[in-house]
């Protein structure tokens, strides 16, 4: 499916389901993985993962399109278009949109990162472990109140 193909689609959704035209742009962006579409509310245009459609379906796809066309009208109409205003939650049941997109299996497989630092306390000997490297200055004990001090760890050592 093209770009051409999915505008088309989305006009239709439109129709079909608010009774409204989407006259601006509809495209596929193969840079999302972790989201499912993308409404920009300055230039009106909608963006939907080709991924989703590639693994779910047609069916799970057009619910994510009328997820991001509830954005988009509600938008236009200046009411409540974020996910936590209660015209966006009603509409969206209303058209049988869905609330979140499923996840991805490569997405779903990916284990978190390893620990690599961790914070010392220097009066309690608490130790907090840290993906990322940060500067211990800026923070005291949560326990003590105690100085921090940074350690690396081998990526052998558990925390």
């Amino acid at each position: 499916m093209n770009d051409q193909t999915l505008q088309l689609w989305v006009e239709r959704v439109s129709l079909e389901s608010f009774g409204r035209p989407f006259k601006h742009k509809a495209t596929f962006n193969r840079r999302l993985k972790a989201t499912g579409g993308r409404y920009f509310t300055k230039s009106h245009n909608i963006e939907i993962s080709p991924h989703q459609l590639e693994n779910f379906g047609q069916e799970e796809t057009e619910k994510i399109i009328k997820h991001e066309l509830c954005h988009y009208h509600l938008h236009i109409m200046k009411r409540g278009y974020q996910h936590r205003d209660q015209d966006f939650k009603q509409l969206l049941a209303h058209v049988g949109g869905s609330r979140y997109c499923k996840s991805l299996p490569e997405r779903a497989e990916r284990k978190p990162a390893p620990f690599r630092y961790k914070l010392v306390c220097g009066n309690c000997g608490m130790e907090y472990p840290r993906r990322r490297r940060l500067n211990p200055a800026r923070y005291a004990c949560g326990k003590c109140r105690g100085k921090l001090f940074l350690k690396t760890l081998d990526l052998m050592e558990k925390p």
